[in-house]
């Protein structure tokens, strides 16, 4: 074996950087969403253990929705990626880019082994350029391919050195090729498929054997006519030690997906549930389909799967003449490498193993697989299709009467293969192009039409998203997917009544439950979303709450599983004013995830509302160890801290809202917030501060607009504080809070009685029964002089708080003036009268505007991409009073009041003239 130079090195590099510079302006489409955008496991937060837990989509191996795919190194690339992008998806694809460039250069190595110098090179560069990789290389999830092939031949080039001289056996080589084996089949399972090969390597081309020598010495051993030769008996110690190591790496494989097979459905697989001979026929013609795509590029597709390729249902359908030569082509191959010696038969038996083995993974041959055709399962196998190509080319080179000709033709070859490849890379640019370009190629599969559904609907374009989702419904009328898409999208147009048809024609379709039996029928676990939306549609009709609870339960009875049923159901419970039902929910769905932060938090709300202020931070503690980052468990718990009162936690809550508003540094709630924990600190230009941010935010916020005016009256600025209120009232004229304090501004600071006087009007206006304005108002009469009014206005008052005894006082001090001959001015002095009324002003407000911003959401964790991740509100509205006070809270109200009191009875004691 010929080493590789440099030059060659950069000529495979610069065709691929040539070929594939442009995917580098992709970005993450069609599969790459679920295991790039929605996959946890690329998160530093996320332990690393994970990644060998869970599948390559994220979801745990246990869970039956699982896809069973187990390749945690490559999900480790993905979360470098992450480490050093985040979410760009240049660096993704410029990795995987750097891949192809190693596997073409790792190939040239091999096909040095069966190829001479020239034909080495052609047959890597054909590898390089072939359009048929751009699944793989511009599709970032493609890396599993890239990883586990880089894997697959270094474990192949290992093995070649495992003979020594004398036919001895090199024990280094072959532990490092099992070794090898096994990293490579944790990129990607096919990678265990390199064992065949090493073997039939070991057999035909190390030892020279040929199929009939084989068959005359194992015919004369057992007829007892000769021994087994003692190469031969070495060739069966490496070959007992491969096969050994590729069961051990079988047994675990098995145990890792806990013995399950994934769930596909027959929309994944249409000919997995077929009859025989229907099954068969169809898998047999897929084989020259995946060898034509290899042979003609031309059309290509980025999925195959549902009615891309009609099903054969007969003997006579013509599709089978094209199985019939395959087989026959293929056959001929065989015999000519396995019957023969040559070097030419070694180079296509060896061509021919690398097409088949890595294949038979994908090939449903020992068990069925969730596509009919994926371009991307032909990358390795592509490989002995390059060798073939190079081989005969090399063949016919030789002869000069073609030798100019075959040099046009291979030039052709790979320029159009060049740039069939730049320009498809161009069609993974968006979800949008990608899937468009699929229906150039097919019409007939309704997932394509689905997807380019759903790449309108991620725009809004709702309109036009509806128009391909009923495309789909009539392609594929029994496709679950496309209906409930179909009533999503209606939702989302607020047409519900058309919705809800459309989820009940997706839900006729489910199988359905046989009273009294378990429910064993395997189902796509995303089509059991439909449930879940048709019970979201309806529930909004207050009506309809126990039908939604109905579905929910017809959806956990048909998989106890479901984990969104338990969380979707929690939610309506609380709805429903059932918090014990709804925690009991969500304890169900934390046995089957106790990692989810978000069923921590939601479980915290449910604490909530069952006035378990303890067990709710508890709970949003926990939810917090599993994602610090989680913004609402973060501005939750940090309010729960602050309305508890204890000084202690003041620190912790001021820490999590700071961390709250670098996640969110635009949403104003958390400025107010740490504003509000300020002003409790005593600390009044922070809190300030923090006001005038959040006020900056949001110009109308009602609390932020009051209580900053509070604090400039409490703090001796009541004049800073007045074109405060004035912003306030113009945005909410009905403040009735505001209207109070901006009437004691200007009746003690600015002597505006007249002004204060039009306040506390309004007040009553609005709310008549209003004590606290109309004993004001009786105040403003008072300093009006106008006695008599004053009196009939306490009067009044008095009827509607009798137990208010200041009331009482200021009525007697009234009727004494009245009755009194020497009324004589001044009557009471205004900063006292005014210091009574401001003490009606409650300063617990700032309390209770705390409850105000309070974002006590029920997170949505929904394992369909497709479903709404909306939010449903709890908790109180903004413009909503907390009735709740603390013990500390009424200590300090009541130290308020009886500091009123000894000012009333100072005033009582100027107007006796004491």
């Amino acid at each position: 074996m010929a080493d590789i130079n440099l030059k060659e090195i950069t000529l495979i590099v610069g065709v691929v950087t040539a070929c594939y510079w442009n995917s580098l302006f992709c970005g993450f489409v069609f599969d790459d969403v679920s295991a790039i955008l929605d996959n946890k496991d690329l998160h530093p937060s996320t332990p690393l253990k994970t990644l060998f837990q869970n599948d390559f989509w994220g979801t745990p191996m246990s869970e039956e929705r699982s896809h069973k795919s187990y390749r945690p190194l490559t999900v480790l690339t993905f979360r470098l990626n992450y480490l050093l992008s985040e979410l760009k998806p240049m660096s993704y694809h410029l990795l995987n880019m750097i891949f192809h460039a190693v596997v073409s250069v790792i190939f040239l190595k091999v096909c040095r082994l069966f190829l001479d110098n020239k034909s080495s090179v052609i047959a890597s560069l054909l590898f390089a350029v072939h359009p048929i990789h751009t699944e793989a290389v511009t599709g970032v999830v493609g890396r599993a391919e890239l990883l586990s092939s880089i894997f697959f031949l270094a474990a192949f080039l290992s093995y070649t050195r495992s003979k020594g001289p004398n036919n001895s056996i090199v024990w280094t080589p072959i532990a490092l090729t099992v070794f090898l084996v096994a990293v490579a089949t944790l990129c990607k399972e096919q990678g265990i498929t390199v064992v065949g090969i090493c073997c039939v390597y070991e057999v035909f081309i190390a030892q020279g054997y040929t199929l009939p020598l084989l068959c005359t010495t194992a015919g004369q051993f057992l007829r007892g006519k000769g021994s087994i030769p003692f190469s031969m008996l070495q060739t069966l110690v490496k070959l007992i030690v491969l096969m050994f190591s590729t069961l051990l790496l079988v047994v675990i494989r098995v145990q890792v997906i806990q013995s399950q097979l994934p769930v596909f459905t027959r929309f994944d697989n249409p000919a997995a549930v077929s009859p025989t001979p229907t099954r068969q026929l169809t898998f047999n013609y897929l084989l020259p389909v995946n060898a034509w795509l290899l042979l003609n590029p031309s059309e290509l597709c980025c999925d195959w799967t549902m009615g891309t390729i009609p099903l054969i249902e007969s003997l006579l359908d013509i599709r089978n003449l094209a199985t019939f030569t395959f087989f026959c082509f293929l056959g001929t191959l065989g015999v000519f490498s396995l019957r023969y010696s040559g070097d030419s038969s070694k180079t296509v038996l060896m061509a021919l193993c690398l097409m088949a083995l890595p294949f038979i993974p994908a090939s449903n041959l020992f068990f069925p697989v969730g596509f009919v055709v994926a371009e991307r399962v032909l990358y390795v196998p592509s490989m002995g299709f390059c060798i073939l190509v190079a081989h005969g080319w090399q063949k016919i080179s030789t002869k000069s009467v073609f030798k100019k000709l075959s040099w046009i033709c291979l030039s052709m070859v790979i320029l159009t293969h060049s740039l069939k490849t730049f320009h498809r890379n161009w069609d993974w640019e968006s979800e949008y192009t990608l899937f468009m370009s699929a229906l150039k190629v097919n019409k007939n599969n309704a997932k394509l039409w689905n997807n380019v559904g759903h790449a309108l609907e991620n725009e809004k374009n709702f309109e036009r998203a509806l128009k391909y989702f009923l495309q789909a419904t009539h392609v594929q009328p029994d496709d679950i997917g496309a209906h409930m898409n179909v009533g999503r999208t209606y939702k989302n147009l607020n047409r519900t009544k058309e919705a809800e048809e459309s989820y009940m024609m997706a839900k006729s379709l489910m199988p359905q439950i046989i009273p009294g039996k378990k429910y064993a029928a395997r189902i796509a676990p995303n089509h059991l979303n439909v449930y879940i939306n048709l019970a979201n549609l309806i529930r909004a009709n207050e009506s309809r709450l126990e039908e939604a609870d109905q579905l929910y339960r017809q959806a956990i009875s048909m998989r106890p599983d479901f984990k969104q049923a338990y969380i979707s159901r929690g939610e309506l419970l609380l709805k429903m004013n059932k918090p014990l039902k709804a925690k009991e929910a969500y304890l169900k769905a934390l046995e089957l995830d106790r990692n989810n932060a978000d069923l921590w938090y939601n479980l915290a709300i449910v604490y909530i509302e069952l006035k378990e202020p303890n067990e709710a931070l508890k709970n949003f503690n926990r939810a917090l160890e599993l994602n610090p980052k989680h913004k609402l468990a973060l501005f939750n718990s940090a309010i729960l801290m602050q309305e508890s009162g204890e000084v202690k936690l003041r620190p912790e809550a001021r820490k999590r809202l700071l961390s709250y508003i670098n996640e969110e540094p635009l949403d104003a709630n958390g400025y107010f917030n740490l504003g509000m924990l300020a002003m409790d600190d005593k600390k009044d230009n922070e809190a300030e501060i923090w006001m005038k941010k959040a006020i900056k935010l949001q110009a109308d916020f009602r609390s932020a607009l009051f209580n900053l005016a509070l604090l400039y009256s409490q703090t001796s600025k009541e004049l800073k504080a007045l074109p405060i209120l004035e912003e306030l009232l113009r945005y909410y004229p009905d403040h009735i809070k505001g209207l109070i304090l901006k009437g004691d501004i200007l009746m003690n600071q600015k002597k505006d009685i007249l002004g204060a006087k039009k306040c506390f009007e309004r007040i009553l206006e609005m709310d008549p029964s209003n004590v606290q304005g109309k004993h004001n108002l009786c105040v403003v009469y008072f300093e009006e002089k106008d006695l008599l009014k004053a009196e009939r206005c306490l009067l009044e008052t008095l009827a509607l708080a009798p137990h208010e005894e200041y009331i009482q006082r200021h009525l007697n001090i009234v009727r004494d003036k009245i009755s009194s001959s020497s009324f004589i001015e001044p009557i009471f002095p205004t900063s006292k009268i005014s210091s009574v009324e401001g003490e009606k002003i409650p300063t617990e407000s700032v309390k209770e505007s705390r409850g105000e911003s309070r974002q006590t959401q029920i997170v949505k964790t929904s394992d369909n991409k497709s479903q709404s991740k909306s939010n449903k509100q709890l908790g109180k509205d903004r413009d909503e009073e907390t009735p709740h006070k603390t013990t500390k809270d009424i200590k300090e109200i009541e130290k308020k009041r009886v500091a009123a009191l000894k000012r009333l009875e100072e005033i009582e004691r100027i107007l006796n003239g004491e």
